[in-house]
């Protein structure tokens, strides 16, 4: 194939695929220049942890014969370069959860989809950065320090999966994955102008650390929808580690059906969020995409209010300290203080007040299910501005946005809200710029379980409106 390294790093993974079984494409090739686009970028930027250059080429030779075989069979991603999140279990590698409580810490076992990732023949050549314990929307700990927004150093890339998503945006992987417990996947995704998807609770299964946790999912961050397609297929399922995966797998179909004649909600700021005009701009402009596309857009009363945020915050907290807080008498000096803090508040949530989230999750959705029962898709936009600055301060008492206060933790996302109804899919597609040169997104939900009805609308979004050919200059 004659492109350049730089070219081949941004590829998606359909498009290699194609290339390797049309012999046009070798998947060293690929690895080479991924590899390559890992150690110039990295120092840069900080996205990954451990990395296996040498082990990744052995695999792409071993595919590469896979593809010049008679009777080529490779498997559904043979010889695609993956990143996997150093939040997620594989057996036998260093896995430290950003956190020097695990800097040595060798699991003995494989979460489920990364397993089933592996099996489809996508190739790990690095993990990739997460907060400590993934509790932050800014990808930064103590064992690995700051990972930065490819398109701004200045800015984060997201969280807790923002190593995924600046390694995706800067064509360091061609595949990567992720965990969405508050939005962790759609928050990089839109900080770093790429796709994430949210599958419904129990589409995907979890792993052995968060049993029948219907807050956390596990899916993927991609340079295309379909490319999001292509992981979802594979990592979706029933699986006998998880009690709450779902008996039935949905399978994406590679041709997706028009949008043509389609209802379509939006909500610039779910009922109490406060969003940045660029924000809205960028979002009231995708909307206008769909209005074009042929269908009708309504703005609609989500009727949300702050109680959300309570309520995530309460549950959030009571699930960290429920795994983490044992580990305060040996390390809460040596932890990220603001992590220390919400165990320490989670350590104060009595079961009582756990379900009333689940009231207030009640609350929630009988807000929502008139809306997703009567339009096809909900839009709004992923994050209230398009990413804070790397000097942000999450225990601030004065972050503002549009000069009203609001919490500096988690007040400038909009993603969490949709963990409470996990049943509902939501994707972050990219909508635009700020004038900090940062991205945009935006959020397309559906009405429980319908994976396709998101994937549908992203990809008509995705070909009127072409994202992929952006790059940043880091």
């Amino acid at each position: 194939m004659a492109m350049s390294s730089s070219e081949l790093c941004y590829l998606t993974a359909t498009e290699a695929l194609t290339a390797f079984k049309d012999r046009k494409l070798s998947p060293v090739e690929l690895m080479q220049a991924v590899i390559a686009r890992c150690e110039a970028v990295n120092p840069k930027v900080n996205a990954i942890t451990y990395d296996f250059y040498e082990r990744a080429l052995k695999q792409a030779r071993a595919a590469e014969k896979v593809y010049s075989a008679k009777k080529s069979r490779p498997r559904p991603l043979e010889g695609v370069s993956l990143a996997i999140k150093d939040f997620h279990p594989v057996k036998g590698e260093i896995t430290t959860f950003g956190s020097k409580i695990f800097e040595h810490n060798r699991p003995d076992y494989t979460a489920a989809t990364v397993e089933r990732l592996f099996k489809a023949g996508a190739i790990m050549h690095a993990r990739s950065t997460t907060p400590e314990f993934a509790y932050s929307g800014n990808t930064h700990s103590p064992l690995w320090g700051q990972t930065r927004n490819p398109w701004n150093l200045d800015y984060v890339s997201g969280g807790s999966s923002g190593g995924a998503g600046a390694m995706v945006a800067s064509g360091m992987t061609t595949l990567a994955d992720g965990t969405d417990g508050g939005g962790s996947i759609r928050i990089p995704a839109s900080a770093c102008g790429v796709v994430g998807y949210k599958a419904p609770f129990g589409r995907n299964p979890l792993d052995r650390d968060h049993p029948l946790e219907s807050l956390l999912h596990y899916g993927p961050i991609t340079r295309s929808v379909a490319d999001a397609a292509l992981m979802q297929n594979v990592m979706s399922g029933p699986h006998a580690d998880d009690l709450c995966s779902l008996p039935d797998k949905l399978t994406i179909p590679d041709t997706l059906e028009g949008i043509k004649g389609w209802k379509v909600a939006l909500s610039i700021d779910l009922g109490y969020v406060q969003v940045e005009p660029e924000v809205e701009r960028n979002t009231r402009a995708a909307a206008e995409v769909f209005r074009k596309l042929g269908c009708t857009v309504e703005e609609v009363d989500l009727g949300w209010d702050w109680g959300v945020l309570d309520c995530w915050l309460t549950w959030w907290e009571g699930l960290f300290a429920g795994v983490a807080a044992q580990y305060l008498p040996r390390w809460r000096y040596e932890m990220d203080p603001f992590v220390v803090n919400l165990l320490d508040k989670g350590r104060g949530h009595d079961a009582m007040r756990l379900y009333q989230c689940n009231i207030k999750r009640g609350e929630m959705w009988r807000k929502l299910a008139p809306i997703v029962n009567k339009y096809d898709v909900l839009l709004c936009p992923t994050l209230a501005v398009p990413a804070v600055p790397t000097s942000h301060d999450e225990c601030s008492n004065s972050y503002t946005i549009n000069g009203k206060p609001v919490n500096a933790y988690v007040g400038w996302i909009m993603t969490h809200g949709f963990n409470l109804v996990s049943q509902c899919p939501a994707m972050s597609v990219p909508t635009g710029f700020g004038k900090s040169g940062v991205p945009t997104g935006m959020q397309i939900v559906a009405r429980p379980f319908d994976d396709l009805r998101v994937f549908r609308a992203a990809s008509a979004f995705e070909q009127a409106k072409p994202w992929r050919r952006k790059k940043p200059a880091v």
